[in-house]
């Protein structure tokens, strides 16, 4: 069961965190790739993988500092931290007081338990979707390439659709924008070297001169529909993975996801996610 992979690679860091914890291995457990493993992570914890883990690992040298007379540079160095600068930084960011100062009981310090996934109840508001059974088709636009560390990425892809609202892209793709998934696309794919790119582009049969082309291969889609903002479809992705997937007999089949915009108003846009997926 999908859930039960996220736990295994819950359990993986949990028995890691003074130690490497290794983001392809993460991605064997899930079947899927270390991005796309952030990338679920992240909509289904509400924070990233990177902070969840430095949490854990200040919870537990939290814990060190109070209960034992290691040095902070030894405990510094269990949790994986080279610099007691670092270290300091990080375990600042979580509780808010220096490492030197966690014996003294009068400060407060905080706690985060490891994450557990369960099958959530839900039902009070429908999601609406469509399967599409596709075969292979062309994107054609403008390509850039993405950090390994999604959390990066989450400030860097709304800069690249400003720029390319101001630049002309967005207006040069609109006319070529003919076949399904009909509107403008945003496509994050991966190759075999776990490189990481980002296309805003459109389905399109025809070349575009000075532009890049991909072929998503023959594959059975998921599509999502909703209305909004660009937050909005981030929560609708959130509901995909927590509401939808464990209970759809389907499983997220570790393809490029693509994001659709029918309508150009940013403040109020029909939209949809494309997902491949496999039957479970």
């Amino acid at each position: 069961m999908w859930m039960d992979k996220m736990n295994q690679a819950m359990r993986y860091i949990e028995d890691n965190l003074t130690g490497e914890i290794n983001l392809e291995k993460i991605a064997q457990i899930t079947c899927t790739s270390s991005y796309n493993f952030q990338r679920m992570f992240s909509y289904m914890s509400g924070v990233s993988l990177s902070e969840y883990i430095r949490r854990r690992r200040m919870t537990l040298a939290a814990v060190d500092l109070q209960n034992s007379d290691e040095k902070i540079v030894d405990i510094a160095l269990k949790y994986g931290y080279a610099s007691p600068t670092a270290f300091n930084r990080a375990f600042q960011s979580v509780h808010s007081i220096a490492p030197s100062m966690a014996k003294d009981c009068t400060y407060i310090l905080k706690a985060y338990q490891p994450l557990r996934f369960i099958v959530k109840v839900e039902g009070v508001e429908e999601l609406e979707y469509r399967i599409v059974r596709k075969k292979a088709f062309r994107i054609t636009g403008v390509r850039y390439s993405l950090d390994p560390d999604l959390e990066k990425n989450f400030e860097r892809v709304p800069k690249l659709w400003k720029e390319a609202g101001k630049n002309g892209t967005i207006a040069r793709l609109a006319p070529y924008i003919k076949t399904e998934p009909f509107g403008l696309l945003g496509v994050s794919v991966g190759d075999k070297e776990n490189h990481w790119h980002f296309y805003i582009a459109a389905a399109s049969n025809e070349e575009i001169s000075e532009m890049d082309s991909y072929w998503l291969p023959k594959a059975t889609w998921v599509v999502f529909s909703s209305e909004g903002t660009h937050e909005s479809l981030q929560q609708l992705e959130k509901r995909i993975w927590t509401e939808w997937f464990p209970n759809s007999g389907y499983e997220y089949a570790d393809g490029p996801i693509i994001e659709v915009y029918q309508d150009p108003d940013p403040k109020n846009s029909k939209l949809e996610i494309w997902m491949m997926v496999k039957d479970k």
